[in-house]
C-alpha cells in the first residue's frame, strides 16, 4: 500500500519556528508517510537538509506580488491543486493564525483533514477575536509543548481545544556531533572557550542589544565569539566593539554543532529555547518584543528557574553585565546541570503518530463546515462585541487611507509570464527567492497535469 501524503504548510514567521517544527515532523512521518512541506519562508531552501523531504516555497502576502484578497485565493488554490497532485489526506498549517487561503481548503476539499500546530505563548493582540471560530474549522489542533508553559497566560492558555504534546524541536542528543566534531566542522579552535551569538540585525533597538551583549564579553580570556551574520549596520557601521575575535559561520542547522559552544545569546523564540537548552548550553535570553510570540514570558521563566540568564529586553547595561556572567564557569556549570532536568524535546514524533491516527478518522459534515465559514467571514469583517467592531472600523480606516494615499514600496510588482522552477537547488533558489521577479516553485517530479494547473493559478494571480 502506498504511503499517505501528509502536507505541512507554514507560514513566514520573524524566525524559522514554523518552518523547523514543520521539518521536524515531516522527518518523523518518512517512514510511514510522504511529507511534502509548503513554506513562505526563505528558509525552505533548507529543507532538505533537515528532514530530506520534497517541498515547495510560496510566496507569502508580503512579497506583494498580487493585491491582498488575491494572494488569499492563490494561497488557497496552490494547496488544492498539491493535494489533487498528491492525493494527500491531511494539511497541516503551521504559523500563528490560519490564513483565509488555508481556512478555505475546507470549503473546496472538506474530505482532507485540516490540522492546526498553534504554538502557545501569544500576546493579547487583537487576532484573538477570531481565535474561537478559526479553532472551529480545524479537524485538530495541536499545542507545541514549552518548558515554559506554567509562565504562559495568552489567549490560547485557557483553552482545551487542542492537543498537548512535548516540545518540538530538531535538536536530537543521539544525531548531534560531539563538541570535537562540531568545533572541527564549524573551523573553530578546539583549545579556547565558544560563545554563539544569535541576535538580530537591522532595527536599530537590535542593533544596540548586539553592541551591548559583545560588550559584555569581552571579559572573558582568550575568547572565540561565533555569529550568524557580519555585525554591521545596513550603512556598514561596525557594531562589534574592540578587543573581540569575531568568526561569522554559514550552517544550517545550527542544532547539529550546538556542542561547540560553551554559552550561547540569543533571542526567547520557540526554537532557540528548545535547542539551546535541550543541548544543555548556558544561555542569556535577550527577549524580542516585535511578533504575536510572548518571548519575555518565556524568558522569564528560564530565569525565575535558573535554568538560564534573562534581561530586560530594552535595559542595555543589563544585557551587558548578564552576557559579563557567563564567564563564570560556576555559573556556567549550574545553568546546565539545571537544564538536564528538562523534559525530552520528542513532540515531533508524537505529531507524526497524531497525523496517521487521523487519517481514517470520520470526516466533518460539511454543513457544519459551510456554516462556520460563513460566520468565520462575517466576524472578520466586524469582530467580536463593541472592541473588535472599533478594531475593524479602524482597520478599514487605515485601508482606505493608504488606498487614497498608497507608499510608494507597496505597488504590486508586474509580471508578463510564469516563470517555473522545477528544482531543489538551494543555491538558485535562494537567488530567485530573493529577487523581486515573480516565479513558481515546483515539487520535484511534478505531473504535466499539475504544471498546467500551477501555470493557471499563477496567470489568474498576477499577470498583468
Amino acid at each position: 500500500m502506498d504511503k499517505p501524503t501528509i502536507i505541512l504548510a507554514t507560514s513566514n514567521g520573524i524566525g524559522m519556528g514554523h518552518l523547523t517544527r514543520a521539518s521536524a515532523i515531516a522527518a518523523e512521518l518518512k517512514s510511514v508517510a510522504n511529507p511534502i512541506i509548503i513554506s513562505m519562508a526563505s528558509g525552505v531552501v533548507e529543507v532538505p537538509k533537515i528532514a530530506g523531504v520534497r517541498f515547495e516555497y510560496v510566496p507569502g502576502r508580503d512579497r506583494k506580488w498580487m493585491g491582498r484578497f488575491a494572494w488569499d485565493e492563490y494561497l488557497r488554490d496552490r494547496i488544492v491543486a498539491l493535494i489533487d497532485e498528491t492525493n494527500a489526506k491531511i494539511v497541516s498549517f503551521d504559523g500563528v493564525v490560519p490564513y483565509p487561503g488555508i481556512i478555505g481548503i475546507k470549503s473546496i476539499r472538506p474530505k482532507v483533514k485540516l490540522i492546526w500546530v498553534r504554538r502557545g505563548f501569544w500576546q493579547k493582540t487583537p487576532t484573538r477575536y477570531l481565535l474561537n471560530l478559526q479553532s472551529k474549522m480545524m479537524d485538530l489542533i495541536i499545542t507545541p509543548g514549552d518548558f515554559g508553559q506554567s509562565y504562559d497566560k495568552g489567549p490560547t492558555s485557557t483553552r482545551n481545544d487542542s492537543v498537548l504534546v512535548k516540545p518540538i524541536s530538531i535538536f536530537n542528543s543521539l544525531t548531534t556531533l560531539s563538541k570535537f566534531d562540531a568545533r572541527s566542522t564549524l573551523g573553530l579552535d578546539k583549545d579556547r572557550p565558544a560563545v554563539l551569538v544569535q541576535l538580530g540585525i537591522g532595527e536599530a533597538d537590535a542593533n544596540a542589544k548586539l553592541t551591548a551583549a559583545l560588550s559584555g564579553l569581552r571579559s572573558w580570556p582568550n575568547l572565540q565569539v561565533v555569529l550568524t551574520k557580519e555585525p554591521v549596520t545596513s550603512a556598514g557601521d561596525n557594531l562589534a566593539p574592540e578587543g573581540l575575535d569575531i568568526k561569522v559561520i554559514h550552517y544550517f542547522p545550527l542544532a547539529n554543532v550546538l556542542n561547540a559552544f560553551d554559552a550561547a545569546i540569543c533571542a526567547a523564540g520557540y526554537n532557540s529555547v528548545h535547542e539551546e537548552l535541550a543541548a544543555k548550553i548556558p544561555t542569556l535570553f535577550i527577549p524580542n518584543i516585535r511578533g504575536i510570540d510572548n518571548q519575555a514570558g518565556r524568558a522569564a521563566w528560564a530565569g525565575d528557574n535558573q535554568i538560564a540568564l534573562t534581561v530586560e529586553q530594552s535595559n542595555l547595561s543589563q544585557i551587558t553585565q548578564s552576557a559579563s556572567k557567563l564567564a563564570s564557569q560556576t555559573l556556567r556549570d549550574q545553568l546546565k546541570n539545571n537544564c538536564a532536568n528538562l523534559p525530552a524535546v520528542t513532540g515531533a514524533k508524537e505529531v507524526a503518530k497524531i497525523f496517521i491516527d487521523l487519517i481514517d478518522r470520520p470526516i466533518r459534515d460539511e454543513k457544519e463546515i459551510k456554516k462556520i465559514l460563513f460566520k468565520l467571514k462575517m466576524q472578520d469583517i466586524f469582530g467580536r462585541g463593541f472592541r473588535g467592531v472599533v478594531y475593524s472600523l479602524l482597520q478599514i480606516l487605515a485601508i482606505s487611507y493608504r488606498w487614497l494615499k498608497p507608499h510608494k514600496d507597496v505597488e504590486i510588482v508586474k509580471a508578463n509570464k510564469v516563470n517555473m522552477f522545477e528544482s531543489e537547488d538551494s543555491e538558485q533558489l535562494r537567488k530567485l527567492i530573493k529577487s523581486s521577479n515573480p516565479f513558481e516553485h515546483l515539487i520535484i517530479g511534478a505531473s504535466k497535469s499539475y504544471k498546467s494547473r500551477r501555470i493557471e493559478i499563477a496567470s489568474k494571480a498576477y499577470l498583468k
